[in-house]
């Protein structure tokens, strides 16, 4: 572990290089908490370039945690909707409305009230209170663990045997206390644009003299890859109602007391988002299980006279799930009265709050046409 003039020449090599090269990203250019808050939360799981036009559509909306929290949660999950984990967009209100009525509208700059959060854990706290509060806390993410890895040429799974928590104890070290908000940015800017997990720029990294990895000749074997879940094969079958006006038939979301029966209910796939009518079934019996669904649950146990007309297969993922979509068509006078459904144009469901599964359903539709 690095300490005295070493440690000393590292801190210093790697502001002077944040400070000249940093990305000019927007929520760099605030001190406001709810602002580095947003993006912090948006940011998890997601490229800084996805989020950069939601962060900024966002505030536009919602320029006040207090704006926030008092809005629809429909109008919250629309701003959201195509930036996936949507559970990230509900967490958040729920935080906003607790940070309004116990902590007088601004995010706390204790960790313990930070931690009670939803949605707020340890990366995500020591986050903003570092870059907002400039309060001294490391923050430990996949970039900064890569980075730190390599530096201490630190083999194996990272995620195993108490290792996170050893690299958690060198981010700590390794802090700057006179900027650690600055400091943290840097770290993850470094893990970010530099000591990427493919391809590291070893040549352009302003610490590279301090890296074991390099020295060692380790640099593309660090961090160990992580064995990943079995991918789960999900089938399912999606129908779009269109009537005489172009409009078609979504489903509302359950409501927060109906839990998901499993990581393969249909509910879970779409996000808990309106979507349409949709159900899993065997791909050989695709057609005759919609046909039924749709007669016994839409149409009251009526015959559907119009023709199921399939559309181009739809891939999506989720997590750990490959899911196969096989949407269909069907052409009617009118569209069929359901509890919770509302009927919506075809054409622009922008103002809906649907997943990236439901939109891609909607896009095979539409190129029917």
């Amino acid at each position: 572990m690095l300490t005295g003039a070493p440690l000393s020449r590292f801190r210093k090599n790697l502001l002077e290089w944040f400070a000249e090269f940093q990305r000019d990203l927007p929520w760099r250019r605030t001190r406001d908490p709810y602002r580095i808050w947003l993006s912090e939360i948006m940011l998890q799981q997601t490229r800084v370039a996805a989020v950069i036009p939601y962060y900024e559509r966002f505030l536009e909306q919602f320029p006040t945690v207090d704006a926030l929290a008092r809005a629809p949660q429909e109008d919250v999950l629309r701003l959201w909707s195509g930036l996936g984990y949507y559970s990230r967009a509900r967490n958040l209100q729920k935080t906003a409305q607790l940070i309004v009525s116990k902590h007088n509208g601004v995010f706390p700059n204790e960790p313990e009230e930070a931690l009670a959060l939803p949605g707020i854990g340890a990366y995500t706290a020591a986050a903003i209170l570092s870059i907002a509060y400039q309060k001294k806390h490391a923050v430990l993410d996949g970039n900064v663990a890569r980075v730190i890895a390599r530096l201490n040429a630190l083999r194996g799974d990272l995620h195993a045997n108490g290792t996170w928590q050893k690299l958690q104890k060198t981010a700590d070290h390794l802090l700057q206390v006179r900027s650690p908000g600055d400091w943290n940015q840097a770290m993850m800017e470094l893990g970010a644009t530099l000591c990427t997990p493919r391809s590291p720029q070893c040549l352009l990294c302003p610490v590279s003299e301090f890296c074991e990895a390099r020295k060692k000749g380790l640099v593309d074997l660090i961090p160990a890859k992580r064995s990943k879940r079995t991918t789960v094969g999900i089938t399912l079958a999606s129908l779009v109602l269109v009537d005489a006006r172009g409009k078609t038939l979504l489903l509302s979301p359950p409501n927060s007391a109906q839990k998901s029966a499993s990581p393969g209910d249909v509910h879970t796939l779409v996000s808990r988002m309106w979507h349409f009518p949709t159900i899993a079934v065997p791909q050989a019996r695709a057609v005759a299980e919609l046909k039924k669904f749709t007669e016994e649950s839409l149409f009251n146990g009526r015959s559907l006279r119009s023709e199921l007309f399939p559309l181009k297969k739809v891939r999506h993922a989720v997590t750990y799930r490959s899911i196969t979509i096989f949407p269909f068509r069907a052409e009617v006078e009118k569209l069929p009265r359901v509890s919770g459904a509302k009927a919506f144009l075809l054409a622009d469901l922008s103002a809906v709050p649907i997943s990236n599964l439901t939109r891609k359903v909607a896009r095979a539709a539409l190129a029917s046409k």
